[in-house]
């Protein structure tokens, strides 16, 4: 690949959110990937204030210890003030000096902007302007309504693969948004298969709350984990021999707590088993699978899988889920499993126990084949 300049990875959700192993992963699992791929690169976080600067002197020296643990270059972006503008000049940097960065933006230069963290006038001061949409129903559903920055990028990638497709329910794109698309990605250099875990435990990680509204077939739905959980709470009672536990963010005295285990699941908090990118690996690792539904995707057809679910992959972990049309996009055998009702995810339960050294090299071999962050960014960047 020819070398065209310095490529920025733009995130502004990691650093004020330490704490947030999973969340951290995803810029994360991007910057390995352009480092592997030998690219002038830097991971550029911006972090507005929070308006307690003890707590944000934390979260940059955080997030400085990571990079520096990863051998990650990369600029931070201190907004001293809030403000809806991202001007040079409202920044403190971290990393380089402003007069560094100014150099940089001199000569060529490509924004990978995930999930649209960097705004204008910022945006443009980079050349190639890519929008990077790993959320395909939210985005898509706001773009044809707001400004998302459909307005400021030169391109427009997602990891909805099926998002052409005449089956996607989504709205059609606005004027001049083309919908390219990869697949999530992850470093299969730093995750690595491992051995069957002891104990035959199915776990998924996220929030259990979501307060976005979305209308679909006329009909706002609630589209939380809370909810697409409810068809399958019994399923621990029905394949008892295996351990069900699932790490959600909810309120500490939440009462949702007690009804899950009531069900037979157990229930840690996120802030206690994954509060760093490599606690986060190492929880995914100690389970022998993934079991989660899907939020809103198995209705809008979009082709999405989740980051996580790649991260499960490489790491040689099966995945239990609903379809998005991704299996479309997928070899026959790829470590995923597909359920739609309580039925068929006993199945699966019961077939990841019966054949889990398949499925477990089978899931390897997609996150090698499809998932790879080197092959993804090629793709991406040309």
């Amino acid at each position: 690949m020819k070398d065209k300049g310095s490529v920025f990875l733009g995130s502004g959700f990691a650093a004020k959110y330490p704490e947030g192993g999973g969340n951290f992963a995803v810029p994360l699992q991007w910057a390995r990937g352009l480092k592997r791929l030998g690219r002038d690169y830097f991971w550029m976080e911006l972090m507005p204030s929070s308006g307690n600067s003890e707590l944000d002197k934390r979260c940059i020296k955080i997030f400085e210890e990571r990079m520096l643990a990863h051998g990650l270059n990369y600029v931070l972006l201190y907004q001293r003030a809030p403000s809806d503008l991202q001007e040079l000049g409202g920044f403190d940097f971290h990393g380089m000096t402003e007069r560094e960065f100014r150099e940089r933006l001199a000569g060529p230069t490509t924004l990978l902007n995930i999930s649209y963290s960097i705004r204008p006038p910022l945006v443009q001061l980079f050349e190639r302007r890519i929008y990077i949409n790993i959320d395909p129903t939210e985005i898509c559903y706001w773009m044809d309504k707001l400004e998302l920055g459909q307005s400021f990028h030169t391109e427009f990638w997602t990891i909805g693969r099926n998002i052409n497709s005449p089956d996607c329910r989504l709205p059609k794109p606005p004027p001049g948004v083309d919908w390219k698309t990869f697949y999530p990605i992850v470093d299969t250099e730093l995750l690595q298969p491992a051995p069957r875990p002891l104990r035959n435990r199915f776990t998924t990680v996220g929030q259990w709350y979501w307060e976005g509204q979305l209308e679909i077939d006329g009909a706002y739905r609630d589209f939380s984990k809370r909810a697409q959980f409810e068809p399958y709470l019994d399923v621990p009672a029905k394949v008892p021999e295996a351990e069900w536990e699932l790490a959600m963010h909810m309120p500490r005295d939440d009462a949702d707590a007690d009804r899950l285990r009531a069900h037979g699941w157990s229930h840690v908090f996120p802030g206690d088993v994954v509060a760093s990118p490599e606690h986060y690996f190492d929880y995914l690792r100690g389970s022998l699978a993934e079991f989660t539904p899907v939020k809103v995707d198995d209705l809008t057809r979009t082709g999405w899988i989740s980051d996580r679910a790649a991260a499960f992959l490489a790491l040689g972990r099966p995945v239990i889920t609903e379809s998005t049309a991704a299996e479309k996009f997928l070899p026959v055998e790829s470590g995923f499993l597909w359920m739609h009702d309580q039925a068929s995810a006993v199945e699966c339960a019961q077939r990841v126990l019966k054949d889990w050294e398949a499925l477990s090299r089978a899931a390897r071999e997609c996150a090698l084949e499809c998932f790879d962050s080197v092959k993804n960014l090629r793709r991406i960047l040309g």
